[in-house]
């Protein structure tokens, strides 16, 4: 590679201008090689996703191709100032999902760095960094999908909110007693307001590993980025909230009887709620639907299921013993006087249940 004088448009000295641009091609082309590596190994160790795994390992591959010795040669990192810069933000990590968003970032404003300048070395290395930041970012959409729906498999426990005087604090106290899917519940505000908790929330539920979904709003969660959305039966069709939200955000429907769930299923939702089991003032217009329901649910559901509904420490074992692996809670918790224990509580009910499954007959 050389930057003839016809290529150099920035003035002064080719041969200066060709030794910056070479470091700044160096420079970019390491950051974008560790970005995906550190992407390439959540895929491999964390996600265990071979084709995702085998695509960023492409990618790294490619980007190799690029960083030729000549460019390596003009390394300079001791006259290098980047290297003493830092930011509060980069010395600390709260979740994977952090660190693959820093990272896809990184990797992302790297290659357009690498398309811009690349211009000025081969017009084939630019146009093929523009190619690939296009294909990290089709890659990071699917791999947030795929993390959706593994942390819908393995999920559990469903706090869905109401009205309350300290909403963030109790959902973070009841996060921070392991609930994996928080669903933000709001009928009076208005959607500026609605808006900005539900980002707010967003941001608490990631931090705490847990999926975050909004009732019944279509575009509120898609403004405020959440994993997803829980529609009832009287909201939007499920193939239209697919439409609007796409292949990557997790859809659930409510369901109060059997017929209700196979068309939820057959309609493509993502999980249904099962209930209300019992009588709630959360949805006064709904008789309670029993446990024979969670029964049929636990016999026939071909996606993951939530029994909901009234359910409390008084009568999470009924449910259980009715086949519910999964449940989710308003007042239970929302209305707790310490939604950490009570969120404790419920987690470990539910793991112990699940672990009880796992043993051999002859170990129980």
């Amino acid at each position: 590679m050389h930057i003839s004088s016809e290529q150099n448009h920035l003035g002064g000295s080719a041969s200066k201008n060709q030794a910056a641009i070479y470091r700044i091609l160096d420079a970019n082309l390491d950051r974008a090689r560790e970005g995906l590596r550190i992407i390439e190994e959540w895929c491999r160790f964390g996600l265990h996703q071979t084709e995702s795994t085998q695509q960023v390992k492409h990618l790294r591959q490619r980007l190799a191709t690029w960083h030729t010795a000549e460019i390596r040669a003009e390394r300079n990192t001791p006259a290098d100032p980047g290297t003493r810069l830092s930011h509060p933000q980069e010395e600390s990590r709260l979740s994977v999902q952090q660190v693959l968003q820093a990272n896809f970032c990184r990797t992302q404003e790297a290659l357009r760095v690498l398309e811009e300048y690349g211009k000025l070395i081969s017009p084939e290395m630019g146009a093929d960094c523009k190619q690939m930041r296009y294909q990290v970012y089709t890659l990071e959409s699917s791999l947030a999908g795929y993390q959706r729906y593994q942390r819908l498999q393995q999920a559990q426990s469903y706090l869905v909110t109401s009205a309350h005087e300290r909403l963030l604090e109790t959902v973070e106290a009841a996060l921070a007693g392991g609930i994996a899917v928080v669903q933000y519940r709001e009928k009076t505000l208005d959607d500026c307001d609605r808006l900005q908790i539900a980002q707010q929330l967003k941001l608490l539920c990631h931090r705490y590993s847990a999926l975050f979904i909004v009732n019944d709003r279509v575009d509120l969660a898609l403004a405020a980025d959440a994993d997803g959305v829980h529609l009832g039966q009287n909201d939007l069709p499920i193939e239209f909230a697919r439409e609007i939200l796409g292949a990557n955000r997790i859809i659930g429907r409510s369901t109060t009887n059997p017929d209700q769930m196979q068309q939820a299923i057959a309609a493509g939702a993502d999980y249904i709620g099962v209930g209300p089991v019992y009588a709630t003032p959360t949805k006064p217009d709904k008789p309670a639907v029993g446990l024979d329901y969670v029964s049929y649910a636990a016999a026939h559901a071909t996606v993951p299921w939530f029994a909901i509904g009234g359910i409390s420490v008084d009568n999470l074992n009924e449910v259980l013993d009715a086949g519910a692996e999964r449940v989710a809670v308003v007042r239970a918790i929302m209305a707790a006087e310490q939604p950490t224990l009570m969120s404790q509580y419920f987690v470990a009910q539910l793991h112990h249940r699940q672990t009880l499954k796992t043993l051999p007959k002859t170990v129980i």
